[in-house]
């Protein structure tokens, strides 16, 4: 009988330190689930709020899909598929470098942009011929979207071409201005309500992603960010409508070059001090392309050398005799005047305009007036 009691008793208090140990983990888990739920309510209620703040920002600092600062944006990020059209004659792609033509029989590495100035030269070296430019295929094109397609033969490289506006037609590209990165976004998803940011690095980031932006995302720019101008200038953009207002204001303050005449800009950069440096610095210029009035005077000067001094004077030595003149250098860009007086030598006496000033294999200095009237200067000094 005691030994029935004491076993009873034992099995009671186990009991009770069984439900005192249960009911010590209870309130432990109870207390941790209140606590998570407290802090899982903490940050829905945060993200909820923010997201709530970020939908209802300011109309200004809210980028719509099919807007006008959307499409303007876009605009500013096309690639601009003008600067090879001495090659494809095309305005909404580019030749992808390295590539290689053939010029009037020689053959060019197209590995950068200067290296179109190589084919201007020879294209250049005479106006009796006929040019002629080969492109080796295969080549890669970029499209104005950044998208790369390899193009097998002239045929393919037609097709896409014949696509493009055309020669001076009015195209969607603005050149005149560039964005600055990084740029970075909050962008807001109204189908599965996630808000993120991105960030953008160059133009063909910003247009992949307005290729794919609809009425379903929200989008804030985080400003400001900052717009390089043609002139090297930056403006520091707050907003929206300052940024529409800046592109709305500069985007045709170039000339886009969206012709295929590679000859009527070649002294957008030209000077009067770098026209000296090069003609005085060199002795003993050749005359070797003359046209007055309609005709070809290529070889009325053979065996004339001319030399210009910083003081304005040029002397000309042919055979045994010597001939002065003057010369004189004003204005700037492709409205450089070159005005030069020789009294003997009236076949060289005009109001030129300094049409380009050509470094290739040897030094070119080319004068122009109109369509009919030119003179060139070569020299291998440099």
């Amino acid at each position: 009988m005691n030994k029935t009691f004491r076993s009873f008793s034992f099995s009671v208090v186990l009991f009770k330190k069984t439900v005192k140990h249960m009911t010590t983990f209870i309130n432990i888990f109870i207390r941790k689930i209140l606590s998570y739920s407290f802090a899982m309510l903490f940050t829905f209620t945060s993200c909820r709020k923010e997201e709530v703040e970020f939908v209802q920002a300011p109309s200004n600092e809210v980028l719509v899909a099919n807007s006008s600062i959307a499409g303007l944006i876009k605009n500013t990020t096309i690639n601009d598929g003008s600067n090879d059209n001495i090659i494809d004659k095309a305005n909404c792609f580019n030749i992808t470098f390295p590539f290689n033509v053939t010029v009037n029989g020689i053959s060019v590495t197209i590995a950068s942009e200067t290296d179109y100035l190589i084919v201007e030269y020879i294209l250049d070296e005479s106006d009796d011929d006929v040019d002629n430019i080969s492109i080796s295929y295969p080549v890669t094109i970029t499209l104005d979207d950044y998208k790369r397609i390899i193009v097998n033969n002239s045929s393919e490289l037609s097709n896409y071409s014949n696509n493009c506006n055309g020669e001076n037609q009015p195209d969607d590209d603005v050149e005149c201005l560039d964005f600055q990165y990084p740029i970075t976004a909050s962008v807001f998803n109204k189908d599965n309500e996630i808000l993120e940011t991105v960030s953008f690095n160059s133009d063909n980031d910003l247009i992949d992603f307005f290729n794919y932006l609809n009425t379903n995302y929200i989008v804030t720019i985080n400003f400001p960010i900052n717009v390089l101008l043609l002139d090297g200038s930056l403006i520091v953009i707050n907003n929206l409508n300052e940024l529409e207002t800046t592109i709305n204001t500069h985007k045709n303050d170039c000339d886009e070059d969206d012709d295929y005449d590679y000859n009527d800009d070649d002294c957008n950069d030209c000077n009067p001090e770098q026209l000296e440096s090069l003609l005085t610095s060199c002795s003993d210029w050749t005359i070797d392309k003359l046209e007055r009035y309609n005709r070809d005077y290529d070889n009325y000067y053979d065996g004339y050398t001319f030399n210009f001094s910083t003081d304005g004077i040029i002397t000309v030595y042919y055979g045994t005799n010597t001939d002065y003149g003057t010369w004189t250098a004003s204005g700037s860009g492709n409205n450089l005047v070159v005005v030069i007086n020789v009294p003997d030598l009236p076949y060289c006496n005009n109001n030129w305009i300094l049409h380009e000033i050509s470094q290739y294999s040897e030094s070119k200095i080319d004068l122009r007036v109109g369509d009919n009237d030119r003179m060139r200067y070569k020299n291998s000094c440099n």
